[in-house]
Protein backbone atom coordinates (compact mmCIF):
# COMPACT_ATOMS: atom_id res chain seq x y z
CA UNK A 1 0.00 0.00 0.00
CA UNK A 2 2.36 2.66 0.78
CA UNK A 3 5.18 1.74 -2.00
CA UNK A 4 4.13 4.56 -4.23
CA UNK A 5 4.37 7.22 -1.19
CA UNK A 6 7.99 5.04 -0.47
CA UNK A 7 9.05 5.88 -4.12
CA UNK A 8 7.76 9.56 -4.56
CA UNK A 9 9.20 10.71 -1.26
CA UNK A 10 12.85 9.05 -1.43
CA UNK A 11 12.96 8.67 -5.18
CA UNK A 12 13.35 5.02 -5.93
CA UNK A 13 13.31 4.39 -9.62
CA UNK A 14 10.33 2.27 -10.93
CA UNK A 15 12.59 -1.46 -10.77
CA UNK A 16 14.12 -0.92 -7.55
CA UNK A 17 10.68 -0.87 -6.01
CA UNK A 18 11.40 -5.02 -5.58
CA UNK A 19 13.72 -4.54 -3.45
CA UNK A 20 12.15 -3.13 -0.82
CA UNK A 21 9.94 -6.72 -0.30
CA UNK A 22 12.78 -8.77 -1.50
CA UNK A 23 15.33 -7.41 1.35
CA UNK A 24 13.01 -8.43 3.58
CA UNK A 25 12.14 -11.81 2.15
CA UNK A 26 15.27 -13.28 1.17
CA UNK A 27 16.98 -12.47 4.98
CA UNK A 28 13.74 -14.09 6.19
CA UNK A 29 13.98 -17.34 3.88
CA UNK A 30 17.56 -17.49 4.38
CA UNK A 31 17.22 -17.64 8.03
CA UNK A 32 14.38 -19.36 8.75
CA UNK A 33 16.21 -22.95 9.11
CA UNK A 34 19.04 -21.25 11.31
CA UNK A 35 15.80 -19.78 13.47
CA UNK A 36 14.42 -22.76 13.74
CA UNK A 37 17.87 -24.46 14.87
CA UNK A 38 18.50 -21.97 17.56
CA UNK A 39 14.99 -22.27 18.77
CA UNK A 40 15.67 -25.91 19.03
CA UNK A 41 19.00 -25.07 21.08
CA UNK A 42 18.65 -22.02 23.08
CA UNK A 43 14.93 -22.10 24.14
CA UNK A 44 11.82 -21.32 21.87
CA UNK A 45 10.93 -18.22 23.97
CA UNK A 46 14.24 -17.05 24.53
CA UNK A 47 14.71 -17.30 20.51
CA UNK A 48 10.99 -15.41 20.03
CA UNK A 49 12.21 -12.31 22.09
CA UNK A 50 15.19 -11.88 20.85
CA UNK A 51 13.28 -11.92 17.08
CA UNK A 52 10.76 -9.27 18.38
CA UNK A 53 13.72 -7.44 19.68
CA UNK A 54 15.45 -7.08 16.21
CA UNK A 55 11.99 -6.64 14.44
CA UNK A 56 11.12 -4.08 16.93
CA UNK A 57 14.37 -2.04 16.61
CA UNK A 58 14.57 -2.56 13.07
CA UNK A 59 11.05 -1.24 12.27
CA UNK A 60 11.82 2.00 14.02
CA UNK A 61 15.13 2.71 11.53
CA UNK A 62 12.81 1.47 8.68
CA UNK A 63 10.55 3.91 10.08
CA UNK A 64 12.91 7.48 9.92
CA UNK A 65 14.62 6.16 7.27
CA UNK A 66 15.89 8.66 4.66
CA UNK A 67 17.56 7.10 1.86
CA UNK A 68 16.89 3.73 -0.08
CA UNK A 69 20.36 2.14 1.33
CA UNK A 70 18.79 2.71 5.25
CA UNK A 71 14.75 1.40 4.75
CA UNK A 72 16.37 -1.44 2.53
CA UNK A 73 19.07 -2.19 5.34
CA UNK A 74 16.35 -1.90 7.79
CA UNK A 75 14.13 -4.52 5.91
CA UNK A 76 16.64 -6.86 5.86
CA UNK A 77 16.76 -6.71 10.11
CA UNK A 78 13.04 -7.00 9.77
CA UNK A 79 13.32 -10.21 7.61
CA UNK A 80 16.44 -11.40 10.52
CA UNK A 81 13.95 -10.71 13.42
CA UNK A 82 10.91 -12.61 11.80
CA UNK A 83 13.24 -15.74 10.99
CA UNK A 84 13.60 -16.02 14.47
CA UNK A 85 9.83 -15.35 15.69
CA UNK A 86 8.39 -17.42 12.96
CA UNK A 87 10.00 -21.08 13.42
CA UNK A 88 10.27 -20.30 17.77
CA UNK A 89 6.54 -19.55 17.87
CA UNK A 90 5.70 -22.43 16.10
CA UNK A 91 8.06 -24.23 18.08
CA UNK A 92 6.41 -23.01 21.24
CA UNK A 93 2.90 -24.32 19.66
CA UNK A 94 4.16 -27.91 18.88
CA UNK A 95 5.19 -28.80 22.50
CA UNK A 96 2.20 -26.89 23.97
CA UNK A 97 -0.73 -28.64 22.13
CA UNK A 98 1.41 -31.89 20.09
CA UNK A 99 0.93 -34.58 22.99
CA UNK A 100 -3.11 -33.50 22.68
CA UNK A 101 -4.62 -33.59 19.14
CA UNK A 102 -7.55 -31.97 19.33
CA UNK A 103 -6.26 -29.26 21.11
CA UNK A 104 -3.66 -29.39 18.69
CA UNK A 105 -5.91 -28.82 15.92
CA UNK A 106 -8.04 -25.80 17.38
CA UNK A 107 -4.59 -23.95 18.02
CA UNK A 108 -3.78 -24.90 14.16
CA UNK A 109 -7.11 -23.31 13.43
CA UNK A 110 -6.37 -20.24 15.38
CA UNK A 111 -2.49 -20.27 13.77
CA UNK A 112 -3.69 -20.19 10.42
CA UNK A 113 -6.77 -17.96 10.99
CA UNK A 114 -5.04 -14.79 12.76
CA UNK A 115 -2.30 -14.98 9.76
CA UNK A 116 -5.05 -14.70 7.26
CA UNK A 117 -6.50 -11.69 9.64
CA UNK A 118 -3.21 -10.20 9.67
CA UNK A 119 -2.88 -10.33 6.10
CA UNK A 120 -6.54 -8.64 5.87
CA UNK A 121 -5.93 -5.73 8.04
CA UNK A 122 -2.22 -5.13 6.71
CA UNK A 123 -3.87 -4.61 3.84
CA UNK A 124 -6.35 -1.97 5.16
CA UNK A 125 -4.45 -0.11 7.58
CA UNK A 126 -1.67 -0.15 5.06
CA UNK A 127 -3.94 2.14 3.26
CA UNK A 128 -5.41 3.78 6.42
CA UNK A 129 -1.44 4.84 7.91
CA UNK A 130 -0.30 6.07 4.12
CA UNK A 131 -3.44 7.98 3.47
CA UNK A 132 -3.87 9.77 6.85
CA UNK A 133 -0.42 9.56 8.55
CA UNK A 134 2.72 8.81 6.16
CA UNK A 135 3.97 5.62 5.56
CA UNK A 136 6.80 6.04 7.81
CA UNK A 137 3.43 4.66 10.41
CA UNK A 138 3.55 1.27 8.41
CA UNK A 139 6.72 0.46 10.12
CA UNK A 140 6.31 2.47 13.44
CA UNK A 141 2.88 0.73 14.40
CA UNK A 142 5.44 -2.54 14.76
CA UNK A 143 6.98 -0.83 17.65
CA UNK A 144 4.36 -0.43 20.32
CA UNK A 145 3.38 -4.00 19.43
CA UNK A 146 7.01 -5.29 19.68
CA UNK A 147 6.90 -3.83 23.27
CA UNK A 148 4.03 -5.08 24.28
CA UNK A 149 5.30 -8.38 23.28
CA UNK A 150 8.81 -7.92 24.78
CA UNK A 151 6.95 -7.28 27.76
CA UNK A 152 4.46 -9.53 28.59
CA UNK A 153 5.98 -12.66 26.78
CA UNK A 154 8.15 -13.89 29.58
CA UNK A 155 5.26 -14.26 32.16
CA UNK A 156 2.85 -15.78 29.69
CA UNK A 157 5.04 -18.28 27.83
CA UNK A 158 6.60 -20.78 28.94
CA UNK A 159 10.37 -21.36 28.54
CA UNK A 160 9.82 -24.70 26.26
CA UNK A 161 12.26 -27.49 25.53
CA UNK A 162 16.02 -27.46 24.60
CA UNK A 163 17.89 -29.80 22.87
CA UNK A 164 21.85 -30.54 22.41
CA UNK A 165 23.99 -29.90 19.27
CA UNK A 166 25.94 -27.43 16.89
CA UNK A 167 24.80 -24.48 14.84
CA UNK A 168 25.83 -24.78 11.28
CA UNK A 169 26.72 -20.45 11.10
CA UNK A 170 28.34 -21.40 7.71
CA UNK A 171 26.01 -23.14 5.99
CA UNK A 172 23.49 -19.84 7.39
CA UNK A 173 25.52 -17.66 5.57
CA UNK A 174 26.21 -19.17 2.52
CA UNK A 175 22.72 -19.58 1.90
CA UNK A 176 21.61 -16.47 2.84
CA UNK A 177 24.25 -14.42 1.04
CA UNK A 178 23.77 -17.26 -2.26
CA UNK A 179 20.31 -16.44 -2.46
CA UNK A 180 21.21 -12.71 -1.98
CA UNK A 181 23.94 -12.27 -4.57
CA UNK A 182 21.69 -14.96 -7.04
CA UNK A 183 18.33 -12.33 -6.81
CA UNK A 184 20.47 -9.13 -6.74
CA UNK A 185 22.21 -10.17 -10.17
CA UNK A 186 18.13 -10.82 -11.74
CA UNK A 187 17.12 -7.66 -10.52
CA UNK A 188 19.94 -5.94 -11.96
CA UNK A 189 20.18 -8.03 -15.61
CA UNK A 190 17.02 -5.35 -16.78
CA UNK A 191 20.06 -2.87 -17.17
CA UNK A 192 22.13 -5.28 -19.19
CA UNK A 193 24.72 -7.94 -18.68
CA UNK A 194 27.24 -6.11 -16.74
CA UNK A 195 30.36 -7.31 -15.25
CA UNK A 196 28.73 -6.70 -11.68
CA UNK A 197 25.33 -8.59 -13.21
CA UNK A 198 27.18 -11.85 -13.96
CA UNK A 199 29.31 -11.75 -10.99
CA UNK A 200 26.88 -11.26 -8.80
CA UNK A 201 24.71 -14.25 -10.58
CA UNK A 202 27.92 -16.58 -10.21
CA UNK A 203 28.75 -15.51 -7.07
CA UNK A 204 25.43 -16.61 -6.22
CA UNK A 205 25.57 -19.94 -7.69
CA UNK A 206 29.00 -20.96 -6.21
CA UNK A 207 27.51 -20.03 -2.82
CA UNK A 208 24.63 -21.87 -2.65
CA UNK A 209 26.62 -25.21 -4.48
CA UNK A 210 29.40 -24.78 -1.63
CA UNK A 211 25.86 -24.69 0.95
CA UNK A 212 24.70 -28.02 -0.90
CA UNK A 213 28.79 -29.34 -0.19
CA UNK A 214 28.53 -28.33 3.76
CA UNK A 215 24.86 -29.63 4.13
CA UNK A 216 26.59 -33.08 3.15
CA UNK A 217 30.01 -33.12 4.86
CA UNK A 218 28.57 -31.69 8.51
CA UNK A 219 27.75 -33.60 11.21
CA UNK A 220 24.57 -31.11 12.29
CA UNK A 221 23.67 -29.31 8.81
CA UNK A 222 21.63 -26.76 8.68
CA UNK A 223 19.18 -28.86 6.30
CA UNK A 224 20.59 -32.52 5.96
CA UNK A 225 20.09 -33.48 2.32
CA UNK A 226 18.69 -36.62 3.45
CA UNK A 227 15.50 -34.90 3.99
CA UNK A 228 14.78 -34.19 0.08
CA UNK A 229 14.90 -38.18 -0.69
CA UNK A 230 11.74 -38.47 1.86
CA UNK A 231 8.13 -39.47 -0.31
CA UNK A 232 6.56 -36.25 -1.86
CA UNK A 233 9.01 -33.11 0.37
CA UNK A 234 10.96 -32.57 -2.89
CA UNK A 235 7.75 -32.16 -5.15
CA UNK A 236 5.86 -30.54 -2.45
CA UNK A 237 8.18 -27.72 -2.01
CA UNK A 238 8.77 -27.44 -5.90
CA UNK A 239 4.91 -26.37 -5.98
CA UNK A 240 5.84 -24.62 -3.59
CA UNK A 241 7.97 -22.21 -5.00
CA UNK A 242 6.26 -21.70 -7.88
CA UNK A 243 2.93 -21.08 -6.07
CA UNK A 244 5.10 -18.54 -3.88
CA UNK A 245 6.60 -17.41 -7.40
CA UNK A 246 2.87 -16.25 -9.00
CA UNK A 247 0.88 -15.49 -6.09
CA UNK A 248 3.40 -12.79 -4.53
CA UNK A 249 3.83 -10.70 -8.37
CA UNK A 250 0.13 -10.68 -7.89
CA UNK A 251 -0.28 -8.73 -5.16
CA UNK A 252 2.84 -6.51 -6.01
CA UNK A 253 1.65 -5.40 -9.25
CA UNK A 254 -2.17 -5.74 -8.81
CA UNK A 255 -1.72 -3.03 -6.19
CA UNK A 256 0.98 -0.58 -8.49
CA UNK A 257 -1.80 -0.99 -11.29
CA UNK A 258 -4.71 0.11 -8.92
CA UNK A 259 -2.64 2.90 -7.46
CA UNK A 260 -0.53 4.12 -10.49
CA UNK A 261 -3.01 3.32 -13.12
CA UNK A 262 -6.65 3.67 -12.26
CA UNK A 263 -5.00 6.34 -10.00
CA UNK A 264 -6.64 5.13 -6.39
CA UNK A 265 -5.27 6.33 -3.29
CA UNK A 266 -3.37 4.25 -0.62
CA UNK A 267 -6.90 3.91 0.90
CA UNK A 268 -8.87 2.94 -1.54
CA UNK A 269 -6.44 1.08 -3.02
CA UNK A 270 -6.46 -1.31 0.01
CA UNK A 271 -9.95 -0.87 0.28
CA UNK A 272 -10.23 -2.63 -2.95
CA UNK A 273 -7.78 -6.00 -2.24
CA UNK A 274 -9.67 -6.21 1.28
CA UNK A 275 -12.44 -8.94 -0.40
CA UNK A 276 -9.63 -10.51 -1.77
CA UNK A 277 -7.77 -10.96 1.85
CA UNK A 278 -11.11 -11.32 3.91
CA UNK A 279 -11.83 -14.39 1.26
CA UNK A 280 -8.50 -15.96 1.83
CA UNK A 281 -9.28 -15.90 5.84
CA UNK A 282 -12.83 -17.15 5.40
CA UNK A 283 -11.97 -20.02 2.72
CA UNK A 284 -9.12 -21.23 4.77
CA UNK A 285 -10.79 -21.36 8.01
CA UNK A 286 -13.69 -22.83 7.16
CA UNK A 287 -13.98 -24.58 3.44
CA UNK A 288 -10.45 -25.72 2.78
CA UNK A 289 -9.94 -28.39 5.61
CA UNK A 290 -12.93 -30.26 4.16
CA UNK A 291 -12.32 -30.37 0.36
CA UNK A 292 -9.12 -31.66 1.55
CA UNK A 293 -10.72 -34.71 3.84
CA UNK A 294 -13.39 -35.30 0.79
CA UNK A 295 -11.17 -34.43 -2.59
CA UNK A 296 -7.53 -35.03 -1.64
CA UNK A 297 -4.20 -32.86 -1.88
CA UNK A 298 -4.17 -33.45 -5.62
CA UNK A 299 -7.66 -32.56 -6.90
CA UNK A 300 -7.31 -29.15 -4.32
CA UNK A 301 -4.02 -28.35 -5.67
CA UNK A 302 -4.24 -28.73 -9.19
CA UNK A 303 -7.66 -26.77 -9.14
CA UNK A 304 -6.30 -24.19 -7.00
CA UNK A 305 -3.33 -23.39 -9.44
CA UNK A 306 -5.66 -23.53 -12.31
CA UNK A 307 -7.90 -20.82 -10.84
CA UNK A 308 -4.97 -18.95 -9.72
CA UNK A 309 -3.50 -18.64 -13.23
CA UNK A 310 -7.30 -17.90 -14.67
CA UNK A 311 -7.56 -15.05 -12.49
CA UNK A 312 -3.94 -13.82 -13.68
CA UNK A 313 -4.78 -13.87 -17.27
CA UNK A 314 -8.10 -12.07 -16.19
CA UNK A 315 -6.07 -9.04 -14.15
CA UNK A 316 -3.47 -9.13 -17.58
CA UNK A 317 -6.92 -8.35 -19.86
CA UNK A 318 -7.54 -5.01 -17.40
CA UNK A 319 -7.66 -1.73 -19.21
CA UNK A 320 -5.81 1.39 -18.38
CA UNK A 321 -9.69 2.87 -17.96
CA UNK A 322 -10.69 -0.13 -15.62
CA UNK A 323 -13.38 -0.47 -13.58
CA UNK A 324 -13.05 -2.23 -10.50
CA UNK A 325 -15.98 -3.86 -10.02
CA UNK A 326 -15.92 -5.35 -13.65
CA UNK A 327 -11.62 -5.97 -13.62
CA UNK A 328 -10.08 -6.04 -10.56
CA UNK A 329 -12.80 -7.79 -8.17
CA UNK A 330 -13.97 -11.16 -9.90
CA UNK A 331 -10.46 -11.94 -10.59
CA UNK A 332 -9.27 -11.05 -7.15
CA UNK A 333 -11.80 -13.14 -5.81
CA UNK A 334 -10.74 -15.99 -8.00
CA UNK A 335 -7.64 -15.56 -7.20
CA UNK A 336 -8.45 -15.85 -3.34
CA UNK A 337 -10.39 -18.82 -3.94
CA UNK A 338 -7.53 -20.41 -6.04
CA UNK A 339 -5.15 -19.80 -3.44
CA UNK A 340 -7.21 -20.83 -0.89
CA UNK A 341 -7.33 -24.48 -2.12
CA UNK A 342 -3.74 -24.64 -2.74
CA UNK A 343 -1.74 -23.61 -0.32
CA UNK A 344 -2.67 -25.75 2.21
CA UNK A 345 -2.19 -29.15 0.19
CA UNK A 346 1.10 -27.51 -1.09
CA UNK A 347 2.23 -27.29 2.53
CA UNK A 348 0.58 -30.70 3.27
CA UNK A 349 2.50 -32.30 0.20
CA UNK A 350 5.61 -31.01 1.49
CA UNK A 351 5.49 -32.35 5.25
CA UNK A 352 3.62 -35.48 4.44
CA UNK A 353 6.57 -37.73 3.67
CA UNK A 354 8.46 -36.70 6.32
CA UNK A 355 9.31 -38.74 9.67
CA UNK A 356 7.78 -37.64 13.21
CA UNK A 357 11.38 -36.68 14.30
CA UNK A 358 11.36 -34.48 10.83
CA UNK A 359 8.40 -32.21 11.48
CA UNK A 360 9.83 -29.24 12.30
CA UNK A 361 12.67 -29.29 9.57
CA UNK A 362 10.59 -29.99 7.35
CA UNK A 363 8.11 -27.34 7.81
CA UNK A 364 11.41 -24.84 8.19
CA UNK A 365 12.65 -25.97 4.64
CA UNK A 366 8.22 -25.59 3.36
CA UNK A 367 8.66 -21.65 4.97
CA UNK A 368 12.47 -21.34 3.15
CA UNK A 369 11.22 -22.66 -0.33
CA UNK A 370 7.75 -20.26 0.09
CA UNK A 371 10.11 -17.27 0.83
CA UNK A 372 12.72 -18.30 -1.98
CA UNK A 373 9.91 -18.82 -4.61
CA UNK A 374 8.52 -15.48 -3.37
CA UNK A 375 11.77 -13.14 -3.70
CA UNK A 376 13.30 -15.06 -7.39
CA UNK A 377 9.56 -14.90 -8.59
CA UNK A 378 9.25 -11.38 -7.83
CA UNK A 379 12.93 -10.38 -8.96
CA UNK A 380 12.15 -12.79 -12.76
CA UNK A 381 8.63 -11.16 -12.89
CA UNK A 382 9.87 -7.79 -12.24
CA UNK A 383 12.64 -7.93 -14.67
CA UNK A 384 10.01 -9.12 -17.51
CA UNK A 385 7.75 -6.54 -16.56
CA UNK A 386 10.60 -3.78 -16.55
CA UNK A 387 11.50 -5.05 -20.44
CA UNK A 388 7.50 -4.34 -21.21
CA UNK A 389 7.23 -1.19 -19.66
CA UNK A 390 7.14 2.60 -21.42
CA UNK A 391 6.38 5.62 -20.56
CA UNK A 392 2.84 7.14 -19.55
CA UNK A 393 -0.04 4.88 -17.97
CA UNK A 394 -0.30 2.47 -20.86
CA UNK A 395 3.22 2.18 -20.44
CA UNK A 396 3.05 1.06 -17.14
CA UNK A 397 0.17 -1.18 -17.91
CA UNK A 398 2.04 -2.75 -20.97
CA UNK A 399 4.65 -3.88 -18.04
CA UNK A 400 1.98 -5.15 -15.44
CA UNK A 401 0.16 -6.74 -17.86
CA UNK A 402 3.65 -8.96 -18.63
CA UNK A 403 3.52 -9.95 -15.10
CA UNK A 404 0.53 -10.84 -14.79
CA UNK A 405 0.56 -13.18 -17.58
CA UNK A 406 4.35 -14.44 -16.89
CA UNK A 407 2.65 -15.15 -13.03
CA UNK A 408 -0.43 -17.30 -14.50
CA UNK A 409 2.76 -19.53 -16.47
CA UNK A 410 4.29 -20.02 -13.52
CA UNK A 411 0.91 -20.82 -11.71
CA UNK A 412 0.25 -23.36 -15.05
CA UNK A 413 3.29 -25.34 -14.61
CA UNK A 414 2.66 -25.86 -11.01
CA UNK A 415 -0.67 -27.23 -11.83
CA UNK A 416 0.97 -29.27 -14.50
CA UNK A 417 3.84 -30.68 -11.99
CA UNK A 418 0.71 -31.93 -10.12
CA UNK A 419 -0.59 -33.17 -12.80
CA UNK A 420 2.44 -35.21 -14.38
CA UNK A 421 3.01 -36.83 -10.43
CA UNK A 422 -0.61 -37.44 -9.67
CA UNK A 423 -0.37 -40.83 -10.90
CA UNK A 424 1.70 -41.81 -7.73
CA UNK A 425 -0.87 -43.60 -5.07
CA UNK A 426 0.67 -41.87 -1.97
CA UNK A 427 1.07 -38.22 -3.48
CA UNK A 428 -3.26 -38.67 -4.30
CA UNK A 429 -3.61 -40.51 -1.21
CA UNK A 430 -1.92 -37.21 1.22
CA UNK A 431 -4.88 -35.84 3.75
CA UNK A 432 -5.09 -34.00 6.28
Amino acid sequence: MALPAIQQELSIQQHNLSWIFNSYVIVFGGLLLLGGRLADLFGPRRIFLLGFLILTLASLLAGVASSEGILNTARALQGAGAALIAPAAMTLLMQLFGARPQELGKAMGFWGASAAAGGSAGVFLGGVFTQYLSWEWVFLVNVPVGLLVLLFSRSILPAGQRSRGSVDVPGALTVTLGLSSLVYGIVQAERGLTGLTLGALVLGVVLLLIFILLQASRRDPLMPLTLFSRPNLAIGNTINVLLAGSWIPLWFFLNLYLQQVLGLSALNSGLALLPMTLAIMALMVGVTGNLIGRFGVKMNLTVGLVLLAGALLLLARAPVDGNFLIDVLPATLIAALGMSLAYIPATILSVSGAKPEEGGLASGVVNTTYQVGSAVGLALIGLIAQANTTTGPEGLLSGFQAAFISAAVLAGVGALVTLMVGGQKRLAQART
